[in-house]
């Protein structure tokens, strides 16, 4: 996912998957699990340069993680070596960071045309077990047409839609693979939320990620960097700014008045002084109250200074 993305795109990439996931449950998927609670990073300690990164990592509401994987191949046994790979990272750097053992769950989402015959893959004292999902159940050109025709008609899309559409090119299709991928993307290209859009162009890109066409997922890349993550940089850049602004002002603002309060504070303390000083000269030969009526002074402000004198 971060290929040709720099460090400020990647933000705005996991910003975009997070508000399209969060709070989120993967019923849609047939998964069965807590709402997801942050998208987390996909990078784990320990890789090499050359090595795939995890599709989707989650945090969950019960702060378990769950590993999410798309898998078009039927390379059932090795995939699950790889998960194990994953799992034992994951739980690796926690223990580090905090000296938890995290519990990990492992789900698959497989395209159509892939049935698991692995969930479990025992290899004695330690076995790797996941929870599968075939998308041979599910009608890619039904959902690609319904969700065009909420689109051109300007119905706002539901998060289920848009979690199927991510999905659309792995699931079961008269059409070739790669035309439903350039099919969901330019569908994708219209949805009018800039952070829902990139997201469900990041998800696709993500869920095909095996067998899209190098070039054309790099001209996608491109595509979102220079159309709307920029974009959306800039935004933030200027809206940041703008803030920064209004905080300075206020914090302006607010000097003055403090500064204000001092001020008459202070003179309203040398005028009681200037007050004392002449109750205490009239004291003299004046009585307390006709002192009192004479300097604003309250008749205890002058017994005081009578008794002080």
């Amino acid at each position: 996912m971060e290929k040709n993305i720099s460090y400020h795109s990647n933000d705005i990439l996991m910003k975009s998957l997070s508000e399209l996931y969060k709070n989120q449950v993967l019923k849609v998927y047939q998964l069965d699990y807590p709402k997801i609670k942050e998208v987390l990073p996909n990078n784990f300690p320990q890789m090499k340069v050359d090595e795939r990164r995890a599709d989707n990592v989650f945090l969950l509401e019960d702060e378990s993680i769950l590993l999410l994987e798309y898998e078009t191949n039927s390379r059932i046994i090795e995939n699950h070596l790889k998960y194990s790979e994953y799992v034992l990272r994951i739980v690796n750097r926690y223990y580090k960071e905090d000296n938890q053992i995290k519990k990990v769950h492992v789900a698959v989402i497989y395209s159509s045309d892939i049935i698991p015959d692995v969930q479990l893959l025992d290899m004695g004292s330690m076995f790797i077990e996941t929870k599968s999902v075939s998308l041979r159940d599910f009608d890619g050109n039904a959902i690609l047409v319904a969700i065009k025709h909420k689109i051109e008609n300007g119905i706002l899309l539901t998060k289920v839609d848009i979690m199927k559409l991510i999905l659309v090119p792995l699931m079961k299709s008269t059409q070739d693979r790669h035309d439903l991928i350039r099919k969901s993307i330019d569908i994708a290209k219209e949805i009018q939320n800039d952070y829902e859009q990139i997201a469900v162009i990041v998800g696709i890109l993500t869920a095909t990620d095996k067998i899209i066409d190098e070039e054309y997922s790099k001209s996608i890349r491109e595509w979102l960097r220079m159309t709307k993550v920029e974009k959306i940089y800039q935004q933030e850049k200027e809206e940041s700014l703008r803030e920064l602004a209004i905080r300075k002002q206020q914090e302006i603002e607010q000097s003055l008045r403090e500064q204000a309060l001092r001020n008459q504070q202070e003179k309203e303390q040398a005028l009681k002084e200037q007050a004392y000083e002449i109750a205490r000269k009239l004291l003299a030969d004046l009585n307390v109250e006709k002192v009192s009526q004479i300097t604003g002074l309250s008749v205890a402000e002058v017994e005081k200074l009578k008794i002080d004198k």
